[in-house]
C-alpha cells in the first residue's frame, strides 16, 4: 500500500474527469478531499458508498458492484479483492487502492488518529515581470489598485472525523490589501464548521456549504466535471450536503444546513444569505443589476465598484427517499435578489432570466436493476422554462459497458446554481444525445470512446441562430501494472460560428472543426524515478479560411526517494499554436492544493521546477518556479495585463505546518 501511494498522482485523475478547465479552476475542493482520504482511507467494510462517491471517479454501477460483492462474500479480507468485483479494471484498482484499507491499519503510521488534526497553509505567489496594469498612475484610467503580490491562508482542523472546521483568507494579484476598500486585509474570507453527526442530524454545515442534489440541473454548487476519460461518469451521483473550502469566490452558499435522517428519509433544508457581485444601478427604483459577476476578482475600480453590490438570500429544501437499490429525491428552492435582474440586449440574452425572485423545483432518481443503471432529474423554473436529462449505464459483459444520455433544457430555464451534463456552461437553450462505450480489451487494455451529438434551439456565443455540433472521442490506454502507461487519444470537435463574410449561409452561420491528437507515455523508472512524455497536436478548421495547425511536446520527470526530505519534479515544453483556436491545455503540476491546467498557446517554451522539502513531520515548505518565453514576440498579453518582453514568469512558496 505504501508503495502504490509513492506512485499515486493526482494529476492523472483531474485529466481523466476532464478534458479543459480554465487556467484560474481553483481544484482544491477535490485535491483536499483525496489529501484526506490518502491520510484517512475508507474502510470497505464499514463505508455505505458515500465517501467513495466524493473520489469522484467510481461510477454509479461499479459503486453497486462493490456493495453487493460484499453482501453476498461477506466483509472484505483484504483490499486487493477489489480486483475480482466485475468491472473492475486493472486501472481502476490501482486509482482506488491509495484511499481504502480493511480494518484499522493505515499507510500513515504517524498520523495521531483520534486526536484533533491541525493543518494550517501559507502560500504567497506573484508575477515577476510588470504587467500594464500597475504602471498607470493616471487615476481617471482603469488600472489596478493594488500590487502583484497574491497570499493565501487557509487552516483545517479535524477531530476523530467528528467535525470539521475550515477557514480560507485569499488576496489576489491586483487588489488592495489593508488599504482603500480593503481595509480589512484579505478580499475573500470564507468559514465553516461541519459537524458529522448529531443523534439523526448528519453532515451539519454552519458558514459555507454547497448542495449537490440529482444531476446538477437545479442545484450543484462546487466542482463539476463534463466530458472526459471516465466516460461512465458522466452520470453523476450527488452527494448532498457538504462542506466548502474552495477558493473560488462564487457559486457557493453561506449559512446553514444539514440532513434529518429518518428510517429511508433524508430531509436537507437549507438557508443561505450572502453578498455576490455585479453591476447593480442604484439610481432606479427598485435597484436593477445587468451583470452577476463570478470572477472574484476586484483589482480595478470597475471591479471594486462591483464588489458586494448586491445580496442574495437562498433557502429550500430536498427530500431523499431510498429504498435499496432505488433513490428517488425532491428539490425546492428560492432565490430571492435585493435588486431587480435585467437582460442584456444581444441575441443571446434575449431568453436571461429577467425578475427578483427565482423558484425552482427538480425531481430525479437512480435504480440499479441487475446490469442496468437508470438516472435522470426533470427541473422546472417557476417563471417558464424546464430541463430535462436522462441516461442509463449498461454493464453488457464484465469488459464491456455503455452509457447513454439524453437531455433537453429550454432557453427559458433558468438557475442560479444548476450545473447540468452539457456543452455549455448554462443548463439552458441545448438539446443533446451522448453515448459512451468503454471496453476492456485485456487486464492491460482499455478503449474508452463518445459521441456528443448538440443542438442550441436559440442564439447563443458565437452563434446569432440556431445552431448544430459534434464531438467525438475515442481513447486506447495499455497499462502496465503499477509501473506506467501507454495512450493514444482522438477527438474530433464540431461547431458553427457567425460568418460575415463570402459564402455566408442564410443563417450566417459556418462550420468549424479541430482535430486533436495526443501520445502520452508514463512510466516509473524505480521507486525514486518517474518519466511522462506528451506529444499532442490539433487541426481548427474553418470554412473559407485555411487550416491553422497547433503542437505542443513536453517531458515531465519526477524525484520522489522513499527516504529524504526533498522531492522535485520538472517539465521542459515546446509549442506552436498558430492561432488562438489552437491552444492547448494540460495538467501543470504545483505546490500543494494548487495544482491547475496551463494554456499553451502562439510559439514559445515552457518550462518550471517544483520542490517540496521536508523540515520534519509537521512542516514542509513547496517552492515553483515557472516561465513561458516566446522568442517571437515583444510583448506577451493585453490590456492591463500586457507584459513588456518575451517572457512570462512566476514563483509560488507554500509553508505548510501539521499538528
Amino acid at each position: 500500500m505504501a508503495q502504490t501511494n509513492e506512485k499515486f498522482n493526482l494529476e492523472d485523475l483531474f485529466e481523466t474527469l476532464s478534458e479543459e478547465l480554465p487556467e484560474d479552476t481553483d481544484l482544491s475542493e477535490l485535491s483536499e478531499r483525496w489529501q484526506y482520504y490518502l491520510k484517512h482511507p475508507i474502510d470497505l467494510n464499514k463505508t455505505d458508498g458515500a465517501e467513495l462517491i466524493e473520489l469522484q471517479f467510481l461510477d454509479p454501477m461499479l459503486l453497486q458492484h462493490l456493495l453487493d460483492y460484499r453482501t453476498v462474500s461477506g466483509n472484505f479480507i483484504n483490499a486487493l479483492e477489489l480486483q475480482a468485483i466485475d468491472g473492475f479494471s486493472e486501472r481502476l484498482v490501482n486509482l482506488l487502492l491509495p484511499f481504502v484499507k480493511v480494518g484499522e491499519q493505515a499507510p500513515f503510521k504517524d498520523m495521531k488518529f483520534g486526536s484533533l488534526e491541525q493543518e494550517f497553509t501559507l502560500r504567497y505567489a506573484r508575477l515577476i515581470e510588470k504587467s500594464k496594469g500597475y504602471s498607470i498612475l493616471d487615476t481617471t484610467k482603469s488600472r489596478y489598485l493594488g500590487d502583484a503580490n497574491r497570499y493565501a491562508l487557509r487552516y483545517r482542523a479535524h477531530f476523530k472525523d467528528k467535525f470539521r472546521l475550515a477557514i480560507n483568507m485569499e488576496k489576489d494579484a491586483g487588489e488592495p490589501f489593508f488599504k482603500d476598500k480593503q481595509r480589512l486585509g484579505f478580499d475573500y474570507y470564507g468559514i465553516s464548521l461541519s459537524i458529522k453527526a448529531i443523534g439523526q442530524l448528519r453532515n451539519i454545515v454552519i458558514g459555507d456549504y454547497a448542495l449537490q442534489f440529482g444531476q446538477g440541473l437545479s442545484m450543484w454548487n462546487g466542482l463539476s466535471f463534463g466530458k472526459g476519460g471516465l466516460v461512465q461518469n458522466t452520470a453523476r451521483q450527488g452527494p448532498g450536503v457538504k462542506q466548502y473550502t474552495s477558493l473560488n469566490e462564487a457559486n457557493f452558499l453561506r449559512g446553514i444546513t444539514g440532513t434529518w435522517h429518518f428510517r429511508n428519509l433524508e430531509i436537507s433544508p437549507y438557508f443561505s444569505y450572502r453578498s455576490i457581485d455585479g453591476n447593480v444601478d442604484h439610481t432606479t427604483s427598485p435597484s436593477t443589476i445587468s451583470t452577476i459577476a463570478i470572477t472574484g476578482l476586484h483589482r480595478t475600480p470597475t471591479e471594486q465598484r462591483y464588489r458586494h453590490a448586491a445580496r442574495q438570500m437562498t433557502y429550500g429544501l430536498n427530500v431523499l427517499w431510498r429504498h435499496r437499490r432505488l433513490k428517488i429525491g425532491l428539490h425546492l428552492n428560492e432565490s430571492v435578489l435585493d435588486a431587480v435582474k435585467i437582460r442584456g440586449n444581444s441575441l443571446r440574452q434575449q431568453q436571461d432570466y429577467k425578475g427578483q425572485s427565482l423558484r425552482n423545483i427538480s425531481l430525479y432518481t437512480n435504480y440499479t436493476v441487475r446490469n442496468v443503471h437508470l438516472f435522470g432529474e426533470y427541473a422546472n423554473s417557476l417563471d417558464g422554462g424546464s430541463a430535462l436529462l436522462m441516461g442509463a449505464i449498461v454493464s453488457w459483459h464484465p469488459r464491456l459497458s455503455s452509457v447513454l444520455l439524453l437531455r433537453d433544457y429550454k432557453a427559458k430555464f433558468h438557475t442560479f446554481y444548476g450545473q447540468g451534463f452539457g456543452e455549455s456552461s448554462n443548463t439552458a437553450n441545448e438539446q443533446g444525445g451522448y453515448l459512451g462505450l468503454t471496453y476492456q480489451l485485456g487486464r492491460k487494455l482499455l478503449w474508452s470512446n463518445y459521441i456528443d451529438l448538440f443542438r442550441f434551439p436559440l442564439a447563443k456565443y458565437q452563434a446569432d441562430t440556431a445552431s448544430t455540433g459534434a464531438d467525438f472521442f475515442s481513447q486506447l490506454s495499455y497499462i502496465w501494472y503499477k509501473r506506467g502507461q501507454l495512450s493514444l487519444r482522438y477527438r474530433h470537435r464540431l461547431k458553427q460560428v457567425n460568418y460575415m463574410g463570402e459564402g455566408a449561409t442564410e443563417n450566417g452561420l459556418v462550420n468549424t472543426g479541430k482535430q486533436q491528437l495526443r501520445i502520452e507515455f508514463q512510466y516509473s523508472i524505480n521507486r525514486i524515478w518517474t518519466i511522462r512524455s506528451r506529444f499532442e497536436t490539433n487541426m481548427f478548421q474553418k470554412e473559407y479560411e485555411e487550416n491553422s495547425l497547433g503542437y505542443m511536446l513536453y517531458q515531465d520527470i519526477f524525484w520522489k526517494p522513499k527516504a529524504g526530505k526533498i522531492q522535485l519534479n520538472t517539465r521542459i515544453a515546446y509549442f506552436d499554436a498558430e492561432t488562438y483556436e489552437n491552444r492547448i491545455y494540460a495538467y501543470e503540476n504545483d505546490v500543494l492544493y494548487a495544482s491547475g491546467f496551463g494554456m499553451y498557446n502562439t510559439k514559445g517554451w515552457r518550462t518550471y521546477l517544483n520542490i517540496r522539502y521536508r523540515l520534519n513531520n509537521a512542516l514542509d515548505i513547496w517552492a515553483k518556479y515557472g516561465i513561458y518565453y516566446y522568442p517571437g514576440l515583444k510583448t506577451i498579453g493585453s490590456g492591463l495585463d500586457m507584459i513588456e518582453g518575451n517572457r512570462k514568469s512566476e514563483i509560488k512558496i507554500q509553508l505548510r505546518w501539521q499538528l
